[in-house]
């Protein structure tokens, strides 16, 4: 069963590409644990918190530009449903095993991205998971998405209000 969310979401960027906030190219160039390479995604926290942490995973904190959205997403995933996750046949701790980097180089695609992929296929426009950043607890969510846009049926604006962001 899906869930739907509307509310504010947040990402942390690299100040080099905060001129395109709602880019999903990063991830799509180079693959993530919930997309393979190819597939756009976009990753967003539930709070801003999570997305400093998520972020700033290797070292010190860097220099951050911390964006919000305002999102109404129809279709997601909650790996909170572990009766759902048994009936995709994953686990919690395949969701969080730190391999899936090594995996996608040895085969192509991790186990997480393969994952998405049948969800994807399915419909989703994105997965709700907890955060698996370096000192986040476990109700530290994630909203993955692999579909946005102006609009529903998942619909993310950023917020902007003043143009901060715009070219100048």
């Amino acid at each position: 069963m899906a869930l739907g969310y509307s509310g504010k979401l947040y990402r942390a960027l690299n100040p080099i590409y905060a001129h395109d906030p709602l880019s999903g190219a990063g991830a799509q160039k180079y693959g993530g644990r919930f997309n393979a390479k190819g597939v756009a995604a976009l990753y967003t926290s539930r709070t801003a918190l999570t997305a400093l942490r998520e972020a700033n995973q290797i070292g010190n904190l860097q220099p951050t530009t911390l964006v919000c959205y305002e999102a109404e997403i129809e279709r997601i995933f909650d790996t909170r449903n572990l009766g759902a996750l048994t009936a995709e046949g994953i686990t919690p701790n395949q969701l969080a095993a730190d391999t899936w980097r090594n995996d996608m180089m040895k085969l192509g695609v991790s186990q997480t991205q393969a994952f998405a992929n049948k969800l994807i296929l399915g419909g989703y426009h994105g997965i709700l998971v907890r955060s698996f950043a370096a000192g986040a607890g476990m109700d530290e969510m994630n909203l993955v998405l692999w579909s946005w846009g102006p609009s529903t049926p998942s619909k993310l604006i950023l917020i902007d209000d003043e143009g901060r962001l715009s070219p100048k």
